[in-house]
């Protein structure tokens, strides 16, 4: 095996490297690309997931764990269970849209109907008892504010 890769001409050694180490994403027609997957960076996909569990699930739990306990490791995680930051529903909704620390911005990934049924459910689960609920508008409304954590624009 050595003997031919060291035939090959080095464009072509790359070219195999790149199709060994990066796969590439084949959905059949019928089924749903995963949350941001290439083909949902071009915006806010709406055909992802809508429900907040399911969102959460699929993006937030895999640093916030699925208890919402945090996590402390490679990196900090907060914890959003219990969690008194939740109290204001603006705290939440402008750290998911755009980021805060080690956390990105999901504004270019999430609809807002998809915002506000994650923050919904993360606000009324995991010992939160959040009842004033978001609506897409709330979320649009600080969207077009576009004032990241910090006040830098």
């Amino acid at each position: 095996m050595n003997a031919l890769l060291y035939r090959l001409s080095r464009t072509a050694r790359v070219a195999l490297a790149l199709c060994v180490l990066v796969p590439i994403p084949v959905f059949a027609a019928d089924e749903e690309p995963p949350p941001l997957s290439p083909g949902s960076l071009f915006g806010p996909s709406p055909s992802i997931h809508s429900d907040g569990a399911t969102l959460y699930r699929s993006i937030c739990q895999g640093c916030h764990m699925p208890d919402a306990g945090g996590a402390k490791g490679a990196g900090a995680y907060p914890p959003l269970a219990a969690n008194v930051r939740l109290t204001s529903r603006d705290y939440p909704v402008a750290t998911v849209l755009f980021g805060r620390a080690a956390m990105p911005a999901f504004s270019d990934y999430l609809t807002d109907a998809q915002i506000a049924e994650v923050v919904n459910y993360v606000r009324s689960h995991f010992d939160n008892h959040f009842t004033d609920l978001l609506t897409t508008a709330d979320v649009a409304h600080t969207r077009a504010s576009a004032k990241p954590p910090g006040g830098s624009p």
